[in-house]
């Protein structure tokens, strides 16, 4: 470990030199290998030496986003369960001890534009997990009964989410934000469906085989190992899965023209939720529009801007308020979320958002504030690549929504050319009152 953190170290300062210098063009500090078989399956390996570790990631490259067909929300996230049912030649059962056996902890989390698997192992258990993992994203076989108990378990966990109120709040955001497109629907999917899911046993098998083919696959091998001994071995355990993903068909969002409004009344007791969402556009690494609204939600209301001094320190209004102008694969929602300690001030919280988004459309942020953000996006960055596990991590997401990894080297790019004026240009184009949605959601009274 201290090997690595020196090693990380190192290339801080040289990145941090090069960047004071010339404009970035390498931002992303380890050296890393793509290496694609013919059947499209690609592996992206980052050696890291010293650790003795391994993050082995599969990110497929399908969410919730992907659940075009009506009536069928919710299977991304219920093959993250479905995928440790096991195979012919490995039980779950025999899955489980064997992963335990090399000393690793297998799990897998579901989002908008991802499904991912992912686990840590010693590097000298490195075939072995490959052989597991390989075997079960090839091979996986359930029968209708067991599939049949993992679709009820799954409406077990989205009652016990929907309890909830930031659960709650979600879904309805989604709801009433979007018309059209399957981000419509969160990543458990609808509450309906879900209820179906249990009859929809042939489904989940063309399910399975229209999205889990190698060419929506990523395989990404991080920590202490030697690519030129691994290649042959991914080509041995992946080189004979069958291509043949079917994209899906999704419907592109109509544009918003007028403000939407909804009221969520919550059956507990819970502070007020104010949750504001201004339409965003795509993921571009190379769009100053896209770049530039990634610090605006910083600038804007995070916690070192003017509005969360106000609301939260000094009137002490809210107990937080966040800005998440975050990525995704198609246009989503750029949020603005607080939780107000007095249902009579929501008016009044909504107006000082509102002041907020107006003087970042009609003033320029100080250069000195913005090279500011820019360093701690940078380094923050920088600093959480601390481990196999935390370089993958934090790679997956860009993954699912590129394919590789070169858009942190143009995103960080477009990230460190952003003038003020770009801030200005994106709190004009996207903090547009026709193009956002507010909700409100309040508890019951004592």
């Amino acid at each position: 470990m201290r090997i690595f953190l020196l090693s990380l170290f190192m290339l801080l300062v040289a990145g941090g030199t090069a960047y004071a210098e010339q404009p970035v063009e390498r931002f992303f500090p380890y050296a890393h290998e793509n290496y694609t078989l013919d059947n499209g399956f690609k592996s992206i390996l980052i050696p890291i030496k010293g650790s003795g570790l391994i993050a082995y990631y599969t990110v497929v490259r399908t969410g919730s986003r992907d659940e075009w067909e009506p009536g069928r929300s919710g299977f991304a996230h219920f093959f993250e369960h479905m995928m440790f049912r096991g195979t012919e030649k490995y039980s779950s059962e025999e899955y489980n001890r064997l992963v335990s056996e090399i000393g690793a902890d297998a799990n897998a989390y579901t989002s908008d534009d991802i499904t991912c698997y992912h686990m840590v192992i010693p590097n000298t258990k490195l075939e072995t997990a490959m052989d597991l993992e390989s075997d079960r994203f090839q091979n996986l076989s359930y029968e209708e009964g067991p599939f049949r108990t993992e679709a009820g378990a799954v409406y077990g966990e989205y009652r016990k989410n929907f309890a909830s109120p930031f659960s709650q709040a979600y879904e309805k955001m989604l709801d009433t934000a979007f018309d059209k497109h399957t981000y419509k629907h969160t990543t458990m999917g609808f509450e309906k469906d879900i209820k179906e899911m249990p009859n929809m046993y042939e489904y989940s098998k063309s399910f399975f085989q229209r999205y889990y083919r190698p060419e929506n696959c990523v395989l990404m091998i991080v920590g202490d190992f030697d690519p030129a001994k691994l290649k042959p071995m991914i080509k041995s355990y992946y080189g004979g899965w069958e291509p043949g993903y079917v994209p899906p068909q999704i419907t592109p969002e109509p544009p918003q023209a007028k403000e939407r409004s909804v009221d969520v009344a919550y059956q507990g007791r819970t502070l007020p939720l104010l949750w504001i969402a201004y339409k965003g556009d795509a993921f571009d690494p190379a769009d100053k529009m896209v770049a530039s609204a990634y610090l605006l939600g910083d600038l804007a209301f995070g916690e070192n801007s003017e509005i969360y001094k106000k609301l939260v320190i000094r009137e002490q209004k809210v107990e937080w308020i966040a800005g998440d102008f975050g990525f995704n694969r198609d246009p989503k929602l750029y949020d603005v979320y607080t939780r107000v300690k007095d249902e009579n001030d929501l008016d009044y919280v909504i107006a000082e958002i509102d002041k907020i988004a107006e003087t970042f459309k009609t003033e320029l942020v100080s250069q000195e504030e913005l090279e500011n953000i820019k360093k701690r996006t940078r380094y923050g960055y920088l600093m959480r690549l601390d481990t196999p596990d935390r370089v993958a991590s934090g790679l997956s997401r860009i993954v699912a929504l590129t394919g590789g990894i070169e858009a942190i080297d143009e995103l960080y790019g477009t990230i460190a050319s952003l003038t003020p004026e770009d801030i200005r240009a994106a709190a004009q184009r996207y903090l547009k009152t026709e193009r956002r949605t507010v909700l409100t959601l309040k508890g019951e009274k004592s």
